[in-house]
């Protein structure tokens, strides 16, 4: 299996290319600058593309090529950019910059359908194709957050999903949106998972849990797919 994870030097992403694929599979990350050193797990190969899908046609080109090069099965979308005071209790829309607003909006949605649109000639090709986009409880109805534009892209990825699996379906094309709540993104997988979950007394995600989570959208047969999950941490009032 070929999974290209876009967004994978650090935080969730990282933990995608630590804990998803088998011996034998290949997975390729993607990020504006390739970490040093590389990440290496036995019996998986890793390879790794610079690209910054804020500048989302030259990015969509260059991992459409090593797709192409490569072969692909699954690709996992984990960028999400938002606001520079987002999540802190000072974080007011009147005083989001228009070109902070602009970068959200082209990473989290152009970048999105831009790379789609260049990677599915191949990723069609696969015995199972899937797309996995990370989203947010933020695009969820009653989410109970001001940030603006963050909200606005993560409710675009469900229109994203929607389309795609209507215009694709024939193909069997998979598309799952994760709708996380808060993650604790503070202990990586090497952490034992009941020392993670006790962080943030139960307001907080373990990075282990989704990446299981994605690890079993990954072994479903190519007759079926998990449209949505959401996936808020126990204690978050808001759901």
């Amino acid at each position: 299996m070929n999974v290209m994870i876009v967004g994978a030097s650090q935080g969730l992403g990282r933990a995608f290319i630590e804990g998803l694929g088998d011996d034998g599979d290949r997975l390729v990350g993607v990020s504006r600058r390739m970490p040093v050193p590389l990440p290496v797990r036995t019996g998986l190969e890793i390879d790794w593309i610079e690209a910054d899908l804020a500048s989302p046609e030259q990015a969509a080109a260059t991992l459409a090529e090593a797709a192409e090069a490569r072969g692909l099965d699954v690709l996992v979308y984990n960028l999400g950019l938002w606001e520079s005071r987002a999540f802190e209790p000072d974080y007011r829309f009147l005083n989001d910059s228009p070109a902070e607003i602009q970068r959200i909006v082209t990473v989290n949605v152009s970048g999105a359908i831009l790379l789609i649109q260049a990677l599915l000639p191949v990723l069609l090709r696969s015995r199972a194709p899937r797309i996995v986009l990370t989203g947010s409880t933020s695009a969820l109805p009653g989410h109970g957050r001001p940030e603006v534009a963050f909200g606005a892209t993560k409710h675009a990825l469900r229109g994203i999903a929607e389309a795609l699996r209507e215009g694709f379906r024939e193909q069997r094309l998979a598309v799952t949106c994760l709708q996380l709540g808060y993650l604790n993104t503070d202990d990586d997988l090497s952490v034992p998972l009941e020392r993670a979950a006790r962080r943030g007394g139960g307001e907080l995600i373990p990075m282990h849990d989704v990446v299981q989570l994605v690890r079993t959208l990954l072994a479903l047969s190519p007759s079926a797919y998990v449209k949505e999950v959401v996936m808020p941490a126990v204690a978050d009032k808001r759901f």
